[in-house]
């Protein structure tokens, strides 16, 4: 099988838990880091999936390499090349299709629980809500075509499915080590941001093995779902059932 290709764009923003996922279900993954140089593929035929992470950048800012990931993103999803994003990878995602990206309400950093829409619920174990860690000040609109997977108290649309291709305005793929990175080289961040989806570095780290547990139990069945359409390529992502 064809790789998964992964884009990193931060050093803090690692791939973690989706790593160790893809390790263990002997799927092979190459890792990209278009911000430092890396050359984006012109096509994603190349790839079994694509991967694209978070970032401090914003989708609309008037980068070079955010402008190739975003014709990437356009072949995968003209070529039926299962995506996945998750927060700034989400937006791009969301752009791709069409959709626009723009400043949230309510900045969001630290846990919340999501609401997992009817149509979602197979999607994460039948759960009806999923805990996620956050850390966004953007948000994207649902692109035609696409359905909610999850929304949240103070940012409506927090994820959608649209055939193979699914996007997160949050992060399921964190660990213990990029959670305290994060809160350690963004101190000033937290000490300034200001709403009421923010929480400070104590809360954050409050009772972090729990929460990666269960925030690692829902990933585990997101990258599952989103995998087996590598696996199985005449079978798309069902939801609803």
């Amino acid at each position: 099988m064809k790789p998964v290709a992964i884009f990193q764009h931060d050093p803090l923003q690692r791939p973690g838990y989706l790593l160790r996922y893809l390790d263990e279900a002997g799927i092979a993954s190459q890792i990209i880091r278009p911000s430092e140089g890396d050359d984006v593929p012109l096509s994603a035929r190349s790839f079994s999936g694509v991967v694209f992470l978070g970032s401090d950048a914003s989708v609309n800012d008037p980068l070079p390499w955010i402008d190739r990931e975003l014709r990437l993103v356009k072949d995968a999803v003209v070529c039926d090349v299962p995506v996945l994003g998750h927060c700034f990878g989400g937006q791009l995602l969301a752009r791709a299709l069409g959709a626009t990206v723009q400043k949230s309400p309510w900045p969001n950093i630290g846990w919340s629980r999501l609401r997992v829409t009817p149509a979602a619920k197979s999607l994460f174990g039948s759960n009806a809500q999923v805990l996620a860690f956050n850390w966004h000040y953007e948000t994207f609109s649902i692109p035609q075509g696409a359905t909610r997977t999850l929304f949240g108290e103070h940012c409506l649309n927090k994820g959608f499915i649209h055939g193979r291709h699914l996007a997160f305005q949050s992060h399921l793929e964190v660990t213990d080590e990029i959670v305290r990175a994060c809160c350690a080289a963004h101190r000033a961040e937290l000490a300034a941001a200001a709403g009421p989806d923010i929480q400070n570095e104590a809360e954050i780290l409050s009772h972090l093995d729990e929460r990666l547990a269960t925030l690692h139990e829902a990933a585990h069945c997101v990258y599952a779902k989103w995998s087996a359409q590598m696996i199985r390529p005449s079978r798309a992502i069902r939801v609803g059932v």
